[in-house]
């Protein structure tokens, strides 16, 4: 993985979705905490002041207009953007029997709708000079699904799809692709019913992931151009394996 020295990361910005709540949040965290100026994008106003190094954004990632405007504002006299991070995505439960057009809908839209319209944003910013990075969050449930996942699984099977299929078009511009896919790991929205407690026997490390374990994996994927592209990083606890 390329080195940065401390001069080129503070000439840098990142755009981090999903930056409200767990894993977006950690990962804005980690970008501003190694220097970098972060477009923290969420489509409410954070709770919590905004820390150093972050600029909150509020945009709705299905919108790509909005969205487009939204950091077309967030960027003007800021560092170039270098890195798109995006972490947004929602996780209801859906089976063939309980499935209806709008639950479709609304998981596609944010998942898959939302992560091209982030990519195809970012991708303007970023553009062919100089070159940069994006990281998707995919899921092993694109790999090893659960049971009352039917739509998420395959929504995020379509982030790894488009992973492989961007990394190719964005070669020329210099801008890597790649995507990660956790497992369990403590959120707001895990803890919620007791699902992470009745999960975490069957993971083979007996332990959930911290949302900063999957933020070192956001930075050392998007921090600098790599050699590796087009690939989905499984940080699962060695689920995918069973």
């Amino acid at each position: 993985m390329q080195t940065l020295d401390k001069q080129t990361v503070s000439s840098r910005s990142v755009l981090v979705t999903g930056a409200n709540s767990g894993m977006g949040r950690a990962t804005a965290q980690r970008f501003a905490a190694e220097g970098w100026h972060v477009l923290a994008v969420d489509i409410a106003e954070p709770a919590q002041p905004a820390e150093p190094n972050i600029t909150p954004v509020v945009a709705d990632i299905v919108d790509e207009a909005a969205l487009a405007k939204a950091i077309d504002g967030a960027l003007a006299g800021k560092p170039r953007l270098a890195a798109v991070i995006n972490a947004a995505g929602i996780f209801p439960t859906s089976s063939l029997e309980s499935f209806d057009v709008e639950l479709y809908r609304r998981i596609f839209d944010i998942n898959v709708l939302g992560t091209l319209n982030v990519a195809r944003v970012g991708a303007r910013h970023i553009g062919p000079e100089l070159g940069g990075s994006m990281v998707f969050f995919a899921s092993v449930d694109a790999f090893a699904v659960s049971r009352n996942q039917l739509l998420y699984s395959a929504s995020k099977a379509a982030v790894v799809s488009f992973t492989r299929s961007l990394a190719i078009e964005l070669a020329e511009s210099g801008i890597t692709v790649n995507a990660i896919a956790p497992g369990w790991v403590l959120t707001e929205g895990t803890r919620r019913g007791g699902r992470i407690e009745a999960a975490i026997p069957d993971i083979p490390l007996k332990r959930a992931a911290s949302v900063e374990e999957i933020a070192d994996w956001a930075w050392n994927l998007g921090r600098a151009p790599s050699y590796m592209t087009g690939e989905t990083v499984c940080i699962a606890g060695g689920v995918f394996m069973r």
